[in-house]
């Protein structure tokens, strides 16, 4: 019996080894995520933009800015001077928080009575929002210890008070759960148009199916249309899942939230008829399907922010659609952005479309002849 099994085990070795293809699929993917999970997924947070409202002269604000400014994991990026600037620079995503420091801060400090520091935090990315807060405490602590050692006080001189726009009780469920859709709806579309060619080869009926009258663009069409209408299911399927399971508040339009599934799913089933045109077999159609979903899934912001990847990986999350997705995904979701707001998304999103299933095209073409 293990001999059997050692020369079934050989055999699958020597099959897998012989392909110039399988031995690309089995040792490039390895290399290429560890590099992707290395440099990408990383929950530590630098520079994070804040901005500054201090209605407060005295020299306590002063030292308590200079230790967020002096810090390595924040970066300040503007001067707040009224309170009705606080929604836009947050509502554009131009700061993750605002440090807002009342006027009686000072005066508070020097009578012993305890001041106020509001902290304002985006809370889309309540994971980012968490830890960003962490960090403030930090700050605030350290001041604090300073400023008891040199007054002589007991108690903590200033008081951090945080409010989270978008996401008040920073659940991390109404971040993650929008994105899921994104993700999910990937991986069902990529991997059943990714098998669809490869499953014919593999199973002798796609040299059938080119002696019929149907022509090459026709079959990639009929490859295609099966791997929309269950991606649009699925994404469904979740997405009243979100809402009524989830109890996640969907506060955009529901025609601008299907306007960025069916861009997504042309996206995703351009990259599958890619691998599928270059499969052979359905293995190498998943190993090739599995290669692209992981680094497209960490480089798409959403478990870690974009902006704390190094530069190179940012501009490649430009080529990635679920980069955009969950963007949308997001922003319908929990802010309820319109669709004249997300037009800077719907547009990259389509033309990776387009690139997309034209290169499929061509590829199937090529493979034809």
């Amino acid at each position: 019996m293990w001999r059997r099994i050692f020369a079934l085990t050989v055999k699958e070795f020597l099959a897998l080894l012989k392909d110039k293809k399988s031995r690309l699929v089995v040792f490039i993917p390895p290399l290429v995520q560890l590099l992707v999970f290395g440099y990408a997924a990383t929950f530590d947070l630098k520079n994070v933009p804040f901005a500054v409202y201090n209605e407060d002269s005295g020299s306590a604000s002063r030292e308590l800015l200079a230790r967020f400014r002096g810090s390595q994991n924040f970066s300040e990026v503007a001067t707040i001077y009224s309170e009705g600037e606080i929604s836009g620079i947050v509502n554009r995503q131009e700061v993750l928080l605002v440090v807002h420091i009342g006027p009686e801060f000072s005066r508070n400090l020097s009578i012993g009575r305890p001041g106020s520091v509001q902290i304002i935090i985006d809370g889309r990315n309540s994971n980012t929002a968490m830890l960003a807060l962490n960090y403030l405490r930090t700050i605030v602590n350290e001041f604090n210890r300073t400023w008891i050692e040199h007054s002589g006080g007991t108690a903590p001189p200033a008081r951090l008070v945080s409010r989270a726009w978008f996401n008040s009780n920073l659940e991390s469920r109404w971040f993650i759960v929008p994105g899921i859709i994104g993700l999910l709806t990937l991986v069902v579309t990529t991997l059943v148009t990714a098998l669809s060619v490869a499953r014919e080869r593999e199973q002798g009926t796609f040299d059938q199916l080119l002696v019929t009258p149907i022509r090459p663009v026709e079959i990639i069409m009929g490859k295609s249309l099966p791997g929309f209408f269950i991606g649009l299911a699925e994404a469904t399927v979740i997405i009243l899942a979100t809402v009524f399971w989830f109890d996640i508040p969907l506060r955009g339009n529901v025609l601008t939230l299907y306007t960025g599934v069916i861009l997504f799913i042309l996206s995703a089933i351009g990259i599958g008829l890619m691998i599928s045109s270059l499969a052979v077999t359905q293995q190498q159609g998943l190993l090739g399907a599995f290669l692209f979903l992981v680094p497209a899934v960490i480089l798409s912001g959403f478990t870690t922010p974009i902006a704390n990847m190094p530069p190179l990986l940012q501009d490649l999350t430009l080529l990635n659609p679920l980069r955009y997705f969950m963007v949308i995904l997001r922003g319908v979701f929990l802010e309820g952005k319109p669709f004249h707001m997300l037009i800077n998304q719907f547009w990259p999103m389509a033309m990776i479309g387009v690139a997309n299933l034209s290169i499929a095209g061509w590829l199937f073409r090529h493979r034809l002849y």
